[in-house]
This record gives C-alpha cells, structure tokens and sequence, in this order.
C-alpha cells in the first residue's frame, strides 16, 4: 500500500500487534482520530496511524497518561517535555522502592516489634524534606542552643546524614537504623548531655573557644599506651594519667585537684555509649565516608585507669 492507504481497525490491528479493541478504545477516545468512514460508517484510518500507534503505545508502557498522550500528538506539549517529567517521576518512585526493599531487607534480618515495624512504615514513605526535618528534630535536641559557639555548627553539620539520589541497599538499611536510634529518648538525652559537657569544657571565662575537646585529649595520650600494651591498673599507667590530667587542666582552665578525675571520667563515661558510635558508623554508611577508627579501646583504657586511681 503507498502514502494514500487507507487501513481498516482489523488491518491495523495486524500491522500493529494491538488488539481491535484497544484501537478501538484509543479512537474513541480521539487518540486515534480516523480519516476517513466508509458509507456503511466503518472507520478508516491512514498510513500515519500506524506512527502515533507506535508511539501511544510506547508512551502508555511507560506510565504515560491518555491526555498527556494526547496533548503530544496534538503538539500542545513536546515529547521532550513528558519524558523529562516521568523521567523525574520514576527517579522518585526508583528511591521510594528501594527504600521499600531496604525496609523488607530488614524486616527479613532482625525481625523487629510491632513499634519497630510501624516505624520503618512510616520511613519509607517520607520525602526528602521530611527525612531532614526527621534528623533536625535530633540535632535540635542535642545541639539547640548551643550554636553560639561555632564550632558546634561545624559538628552539627558533621553529624548530618545526607541520603544520596541513587543510595546502594546499605546505605538505605543503614538510614533506617539512624533515624530509628535518632528517636531514641534515652540516646537524644545522652547526646544532648555530650554536648552540655562538650561546651562546659570548651567555655573559659563564660567565652567559647576553638580547643580540642576532652575525648581528642584523652585519645591522642592513650593511643601509645594501648600500642605499647600498657595495663590501666599497672604504676606504668600512672605517667599517662597524669598527662591526660594536665592537659584537661589546661584545656576547661581548671586545677588539677581531686575533682578533676571525676569530672573527666563523668565525660569519658557519658561519651563512651555505643549508642553513639553507632550513630557515627551508620553516618559513614549513610554519606559515603570511610568508616572511623573505633574509640571504645581507648574510653575502655581510660575509664578503668581512671576509677582504679579513684578507687572506685
């Protein structure tokens, strides 16, 4: 047949693959307008048709709706414009279903409560926005009224996950697990105790400071000890703990008196839940960044020397 065919809907239907009656449906739907009746009113369609068939179905099979269809071929929006608009949709429908399947990959390995359960529901389905708002609601606990002092900005802003577009099956498992701890009361109270004491030690004269903090004291002293197998009990302990002292001293600007072990050991004891190591370890996983040593040897070291010069 040449430009100037006419097919009838069984014949187009042949040249197609589809079925009479989707043609049919899309016809009378004005999708498929025909060119033509035949005096008994059978519809006639031209070579064209078998094109816009082409491309309705192409369009349908990938979630297009019959009016935007319609709207393209009729030209009143570009095919450029449609497929850029579902490419969108799909992005998020493709984050949404992995984060489903990190929720069932879950689900299928811990095998949570009924609380749990209703919690990973309610995280699959929020957004991006959400998701933010959900962490922000944490770091305000912790951080709130803190951000005087900059450098909690900088920890703030350290502590924030941040799910990529295309986030792998761990990284989704591992925003679940954060956002589920996040919401822990006990563990928001313990963080925002951290932080209190965290500022407590950096303040001198009521002035925040830039200074190293107590655990960054504490772990630069006692990673040579723990390398050279020090016992924490032993007298070969003694010299290490008098120069974590000494520099805690120096660092909050108080006497290096009786006092000054238990404070810092209340700092060491409050910094050392694995509840929070646990946050920073699923962070990493979260944003992609290399895992960080562990620090419960050295708060272990520490802790135990500590309480045994205490005597307690």
């Amino acid at each position: 047949m040449d430009g100037d065919a006419r097919y009838s809907i069984g014949e187009l239907a042949r040249r197609t693959g589809l079925t009479v009656k989707a043609i049919r449906f899309y016809s009378d739907r004005g999708i498929l307008p025909p060119c033509e009746r035949t005096p008994a009113g059978h519809r006639r369609y031209g070579l064209e048709a078998v094109a816009r068939l082409d491309l309705v179905r192409t369009l349908r099979d990938l979630g297009v709706d019959l009016p935007t269809i319609g709207r393209v071929l009729e030209r009143e929006i570009s095919l450029a414009e449609v497929a850029a608009a579902h490419a969108d949709a799909l992005a998020v429908q493709i984050r949404t279903l992995r984060l489903r399947r990190a929720v069932l990959t879950a689900v299928a390995r811990r095998g949570p409560t009924d609380e749990e359960m209703n919690l990973m529901h309610k995280l699959a389905k929020l957004s991006e926005d959400e998701r933010r708002r959900l962490i922000g609601e944490f770091l305000d606990v912790a951080f709130g009224g803190l951000d005087a002092d900059p450098a909690f900005a900088g920890i703030r802003r350290s502590m924030t996950p941040e799910l990529p577009d295309d986030p792998e099956g761990e990284q989704l498992q591992a925003w679940i697990e954060l956002a589920e701890l996040s919401q822990d009361p006990q563990f928001r109270a313990r963080m925002r105790q951290v932080a209190e004491q965290y500022a407590a030690d950096r303040a001198r004269d009521g002035t925040p400071g830039i200074r190293p903090d107590a655990v960054a004291v504490v772990r630069a002293e006692v990673r040579p000890a723990l390398a050279a197998g020090v016992d924490p009990d032993s007298p070969q302990a003694d010299a290490v703990v008098a120069a974590i002292l000494t520099r805690y001293a120096r660092l909050c600007d108080r006497p290096d008196d009786a006092d000054l072990p238990r404070r810092l050991l209340a700092r060491l004891e409050t910094a050392s839940d694995p509840r929070r190591e646990l946050y920073l370890r699923l962070l990493a996983v979260v944003n992609g960044w290399p895992q960080t040593e562990s620090l419960a040897p050295v708060f272990d070291w520490c802790i135990r020397a500590l309480r045994t010069r205490l005597g307690s």
